[in-house]
């Protein structure tokens, strides 16, 4: 029931992970925000349950999926609750990518063939894919929904014992017993935005990207995990305390301060 085609990530993958923690770390899989304009990995802050990064309107960005387990897993992406590669409204039972055990990759932006992306890039909400298709509900959110695969083992056969066999001895079923059960075993310049906007996801350049096709049946209807990160100007994090808030320019810390050690022996008094 789920014999259907996905998408086989064909570029590099990449050798080494980040040396700082993910921004959200699965249990089979981590995903960061990746600013391909200066090629650092966006810090995440939590709030209340939920993992917010920083985005600067303009610069173009990349989703970093990295496989932690040793079998392959389906990704189905969504950026704004978009599906990154079909551009539906996202649900976790449409397509995304597959990756390899242990493999890490960057998703750029909206899949537009087997050959290219869209670039994602940071900007003002109204300029967002989702606000341009009509859909502005859920800008702001970056979701990865992770399938197992499912894995088919051998079934055990059972010898024909015709009539005139003579039937096993207990010892000989206890053994036959034993064996069976071994052998199962996806950018423009920066825009003008207002400090009040919200920061949503362009449809920017074309990329060459290219992907093939493969076969992967899920192993379950629903995800094994579900992982989100949202997103905003630091300046709108900021406002919404999820920041805190930048201190001024030239500020230093007040050292004079009563100090409990100011010298070494006792002087005589005046």
């Amino acid at each position: 029931m789920f014999a259907r085609q996905f998408l086989r990530i064909s570029a590099l993958t990449l050798a080494l992970l980040a040396s700082s923690l993910p921004a959200q770390a699965g249990r089979l899989v981590d995903m960061e925000i990746v600013n391909r304009n200066s090629g650092e990995t966006l810090a995440s802050y939590p709030h209340r349950g939920q993992h917010y990064v920083a985005g600067n309107p303009g610069d173009r960005y990349a989703v970093r999926l990295s496989n932690r387990s040793d079998q392959r897993v389906l990704v189905v992406l969504s950026v704004d609750g978009v599906n990154v590669v079909s551009g539906e409204t996202a649900a976790s039972n449409q397509s995304g990518y597959v990756l390899a055990p242990w493999e890490q990759t960057e998703i750029a932006g909206w899949r537009k063939s087997q050959q290219d992306v869209a670039q994602f890039y940071f900007t003002a909400l109204p300029d967002s894919y989702a606000a341009r298709t009509g859909r502005p509900d859920n800008v702001g959110v970056i979701g990865a929904a992770v399938f197992r695969e499912k894995v088919y083992r051998p079934i055990p056969v059972t010898p024909y014992l015709s009539p005139m066999a003579p039937a096993a001895s207990a010892g000989n079923r206890a053994a036959e017993a034993a064996d069976s059960l071994s052998a199962e075993s996806a950018s423009p310049s920066a825009q003008a935005m207002r400090k009040s906007e919200r920061l949503g996801t362009g449809h920017g350049q074309r990329e060459y990207a290219p992907i093939q096709y493969t076969k992967f049946e899920r192993a379950s209807r629903t995800p094994s995990e579900v992982l989100s990160l949202r997103y905003d100007s630091r300046n709108n994090l900021v406002s919404r305390g999820i920041l805190p808030k930048p201190r001024p320019i030239g500020w230093q810390p007040d050292w004079r301060q009563a100090q409990p050690f100011p010298g070494e022996f006792v002087p005589d008094p005046s």
